[in-house]
């Protein structure tokens, strides 16, 4: 009798373990013009200051029915900080507020993720400026499925903010600039 119920147990775990399901891992589509990391910062309090980052790299793992199994990791070359105005991408790259000599990079490591309500609320460590905190994102599926060329695809849409002198960027734009949004609009190819 004790041999027939360690068997069943055994074969039980060996079941659930092969039944149970893994993040599918993604790399984010930057070659194909699929994906996007903007920001926007008020100017002056009277309009919004728009701009991207063209060079950025980065993956997730993904998991619809289990989200404490998903996993992002993005790098930023903030070298690539364009706002469509080149006196101020490159005051943007100085001391006072990228200080992309001294750090050219910029990176998002998730460290946990949870579902709440339609969303995805994925905390992480941030570091911009040589400063690493905390920092949340609301991340929307947009939507995933087969591709045309045989792959699979799954595409997100996240927001998040942060103040500027939490990341020891000096300059002070006025009370109504203080606080920046990030706006990140990915597709990933599902690797196999």
């Amino acid at each position: 009798m004790l041999k027939k119920t360690t068997l069943g147990l055994a074969l039980s775990t060996l079941l659930f373990a092969a039944g149970s399901a893994t993040a599918a891992e993604y790399k984010i589509d930057k070659e194909g013009q699929h994906a996007f990391i903007e920001f926007r910062i008020k100017h002056l309090g009277y309009s919004w200051l728009y701009g991207s980052f063209r060079d950025f790299d980065g993956n997730f793992a993904f998991d619809e029915k289990d989200p404490a199994a998903d996993k992002v990791s993005v790098t930023i070359n903030t070298t690539s900080v364009d706002t469509n105005h080149a006196e101020r991408d490159k005051h943007l790259r100085g001391a006072d507020y990228l200080n992309v000599t001294k750090h050219p990079q910029a990176t998002f490591t998730s460290t946990s993720v949870k579902q709440e309500a339609d969303h995805l609320e994925v905390t992480g460590d941030f570091t911009l400026n040589g400063v690493t905190k905390p920092l949340t994102l609301q991340a929307k599926l947009t939507g995933q499925g087969k591709d045309p060329w045989g792959g699979y695809r799954a595409g997100f849409e996240a927001t998040g903010h942060f103040k500027l002198k939490d990341y020891d960027i000096k300059a002070d734009l006025g009370p109504a600039s203080q606080e920046v949004e990030l706006i990140l609009a990915v597709e990933g190819v599902q690797q196999k």
